[in-house]
């Protein structure tokens, strides 16, 4: 026996155990979004979603005996790991989950809250029946969804045991919003997010950077620092578009309808937004796409210091910005004090000199590296 897997889950959740309510998107028309393209919506049904809570606490004692064959008691250990990798590795999820402390669910997919509340309330109570020990439950949920709940419904929500809605905000401008038909306006974002927030839950809302392409990019940075100034959401974990096969909106790319920005665009765009953003939360960029990972930090103590990274990017000669990008896109570097690595920035130095004596766009070559991650 095994369990359902839906495809995709926040960064902040990769070492949360994984519990499917849901199967895809009932939107799935964000032009910008690859994920459940050709995928049909479905609710799976409350016992089916008991059946596999039952399967992963199955799982969980088979995991712990292998610990404690092993002599390690309850703890499970990188050996205990190995082993089950290698004898049954149906379990190595779960196996994982708790040699990382076994304290986070994440529940897929896509709008989970289009279940009746006092559905999925039985489910998470049902979990934390299970699995005791459990300190964080999360979904990701639209915020049109959202606007439509009562207050009291998400607060049962919350009773259950749910810990924290992620929201795909991605913009707070209508006309892009509309335009990436992500089916929703600022209005309902803003009432969403003040819903969740007054329920108790923690929130955290996606923005995507370059969204706007050229034609909206600055609409797009200031009406979201305007939105998420008034939702004020616990964090605010910033993603970069970019652009592969599968994303609807590379067709409006091809036919000049779209231009994308380039990575030094999107960093002016990030810091007009992050200079036009208020609050408490904790501003992340927890994403491979993301240029500039250290920006990062509390709104309301480390704003200054995280504008300063940006500027300290822009204002590197044109070269240097090169550099720090083909480093950042190929993994050679991971922040910008990582160029001062003397073997590391004469590695991209070279490739940055062989690109140009060979007449190739490095902004095209980039592309392609950003283009391979969601």
């Amino acid at each position: 026996m095994s369990i359902e897997q839906g495809p995709i889950r926040p960064p902040s959740e990769a070492e949360s155990l994984f519990i499917r309510v849901t199967r895809n998107c009932p939107w799935n028309k964000c032009l910008f979004c690859p994920a459940y393209k050709g995928q049909k919506f479905s609710r799976r049904t409350v016992q089916e979603i008991k059946e596999d809570i039952n399967f992963l606490k199955e799982a969980a004692v088979k995991v712990k005996a292998y610990a404690l064959r092993l002599g390690s008691g309850v703890h499970i250990t990188r050996e205990t790991m190995e082993l089950i990798y290698r004898q049954e590795p149906s379990l190595f999820h779960v196996a994982f989950w708790l040699y990382r402390g076994g304290k986070n669910v994440f529940l897929q997919d896509a709008d989970n809250l289009v279940m009746p509340a006092e559905q999925l309330a039985e489910v998470i109570s049902y979990l934390k029946e299970h699995f005791p020990t459990v300190e964080r439950i999360t979904t990701y949920a639209r915020a049109k969804t959202v606007s439509r709940r009562s207050v009291s419904e998400l607060k049962m929500l919350q009773e259950a045991g749910l810990s924290r809605v992620h929201i795909g905000l991605e913009t707070g401008h209508d006309p892009l919003l509309l335009y990436m038909r992500k089916g929703v306006t600022a209005e309902e974002h803003i009432r969403a997010g003040l819903k969740i927030k007054e329920a108790g839950l923690s929130l955290s809302e996606y923005v995507v950077l370059g969204l706007g392409g050229r034609q909206m990019w600055r609409e797009h940075a200031l009406d979201t620092a305007r939105v998420l100034s008034i939702i004020d959401p616990h964090f605010i974990r910033v993603r970069t578009l970019s652009m592969r096969e599968g994303i609807p909106l590379l067709e409006k790319v091809q036919s000049g309808e779209f231009q994308p920005l380039k990575d030094d665009e999107i960093v002016r765009e990030e810091r007009l937004f992050l200079d036009n953003l208020t609050g408490t939360g904790y501003f992340i960029s927890d994403h491979i796409l993301n240029l500039l990972e250290e920006v990062e930090g509390s709104l309301f103590h480390d704003k200054p210091a995280m504008i300063g990274v940006i500027d300290r990017y822009l204002d590197m000669p044109a070269e240097k910005r090169v550099n720090f990008r083909l480093g950042r896109r190929l993994g050679v570097y991971r922040y910008l004090r990582d160029m001062g690595d003397a073997g590391r920035y004469s590695q991209m130095e070279a490739l940055r000199k062989r690109l140009q004596e060979e007449g190739r766009d490095e902004d095209e070559f980039l592309e392609e590296y950003r283009g391979r991650y969601l």
